[in-house]
């Protein structure tokens, strides 16, 4: 079956035709860098990075963009409740974001754009909307005239900021000539970072940013844009009306993807509410895997609601699944009927929780040959190092109470060997019955 995508300016699943064959150009909103990396950036870079990896696995020849917002009214806020240079802060977020990453086992991307490496670029993004008559000059700097831009809102549906939002971060102009006019370049302000120009000195708004870094790697169109849902309205509708009106080409981009919201305890992640956890403070407590097991368990455009109780029954499952998986022996086999469920599924708009399924068949199927190899080709995708062998030293005292729970069972005194798992555990260890026989790991602090 042909991959489908479900593309958000359609709201319907589509088949998938790049516009170069086997070609896929896919650019992904990055982080602001002024802060650790949360949760909400766990989520969708994890989705982003298992849909690039299925579409390499397919046979596309994909170039991931991804941006680094570097200069932000954020950044500058923070350097100066830091008292410190803004390209300190940029230097130091920027530098954790690409760790956090790393250990998520997220490297599909080919290239960080920074945008303050693209301000000539930006410039003229906004030069040659002026040119056009699209935008207008007033005191605080330039602006996009959404009058200008008929189809405005069709990404959205609308064209009212509503509550989930991602705020445009301009400056609020009573000269704007109309309420939703949004900022290409703002004037310099006493204190902030600025770049001379043309346009005068100042510094570029944020949703220029993308479009000219875009614009810069693909030209006018492109293949696939991504993001969180909350990005949709207004920014992501704001970068059509710029480049649209800059290209006269319709649609920027072909497949707009865009994933669901992560909740903290059935509410929406919030500094202010007191449920906001960055990645760093997440893997102190859980493997990447078992991250990203959680989240293969649930569908890209879904929302997710990161609880103890969900995390916990993500971690039991995922070391269930890995302890299955080490066991299994190589027969140099191939089990072309689970390979072909799974690329269907995945071929459904990147299913990932029915792709997850069909690997769960396979893996506790008796009779089915060629385990091994097709594990390892799924796991190219999944990234949770299934075939990865925890090799650890068992202390003979250890191995002692392991055989005499073994027997145990087989004398079938199930009081006995409960009490023996509960010593084993006491002693920092716990005991995993495979169909291969038991298995003994190390508690991590984490458990």
């Amino acid at each position: 079956m042909p991959l489908k995508i479900y593309s958000t300016l359609s709201r319907k699943k589509e088949i998938f035709k790049p516009i170069k064959k086997n070609q896929v150009n896919l650019f992904v909103c990055g982080p602001t860098v002024y802060d650790y990396a949360h949760l909400g950036h766990a989520k969708t870079y994890t989705q982003f990075d298992i849909i690039v990896k299925y579409l390499r696995y397919s046979g596309h020849k994909v170039f991931y963009l991804q941006n680094i917002t570097d200069i932000d009214d954020k950044i500058i806020n923070k350097a100066n409740q830091e008292k410190t240079d803004w390209r300190e802060i940029v230097k130091k977020y920027e530098k954790e974001y690409y760790e956090d990453m790393k250990s998520f086992g997220i490297n599909s991307v080919d290239k960080y754009a920074k945008a303050t490496n693209y301000i000539q670029e930006i410039i003229s993004q906004v030069k040659r909307l002026m040119q056009k008559g699209v935008a207008y000059k007033i005191s605080d700097g330039y602006y996009f005239d959404l009058t200008k831009f008929k189809e405005y809102g069709k990404l959205a549906k609308r064209k009212i900021l509503g509550k989930g939002d991602a705020v445009s971060r301009i400056d609020d102009n009573p000269e704007k000539r109309n309420s939703g006019d949004f900022c290409l370049w703002k004037f310099k302000k006493e204190n902030e970072p600025f770049w001379e120009s043309e346009l005068g000195e100042g510094r570029p708004g944020w949703h220029i940013e993308d479009t000219a870094i875009t614009e810069k790697y693909f030209g006018s169109q492109y293949d696939i844009h991504g993001g969180g849902l909350d990005l949709i309205f207004p920014h992501h509708e704001a970068e059509i009306a710029q480049m649209e009106s800059l290209s006269g080409k319709k649609p920027l981009v072909k497949y707009w993807l865009h994933t669901g919201f992560l909740k903290i305890n059935k509410e929406k992640m919030s500094k202010s509410l007191g449920n906001f956890s960055t990645i760093k403070e997440i893997l102190k407590k859980y493997s990447p895997e078992t991250i990203r097991y959680f989240f293969i368990s649930t569908h890209y455009r879904k929302p997710i609601d990161f609880s103890k109780e969900n995390l916990e029954n993500a971690k039991l499952s995922y070391e269930r699944l890995k302890n299955i998986c080490e066991e299994i022996k190589d027969d140099n086999k191939i089990n072309e009927e689970s390979l072909e469920e799974f690329e269907k599924a995945m071929d459904d708009d990147f299913n990932t929780p029915k792709a997850l399924q069909v690997l769960w068949k396979l893996v506790r199927g008796e009779k089915a040959k060629g385990k091994y190899q097709t594990i390892k080709k799924i796991d190219e995708v999944f990234c949770l190092n299934l075939l990865e062998k925890e090799k650890i030293k068992i202390p003979k005292e250890i191995q002692k109470i392991v055989e005499e729970r073994e027997q145990a069972r087989k004398n079938k005194d199930w009081k006995k060997a409960d009490e023996l798992r509960e010593a084993l555990k006491k002693k920092g260890y716990l005991l995993d019955d495979t169909e291969q026989g038991a298995k003994v790991r190390l508690i991590k602090e984490k458990e």
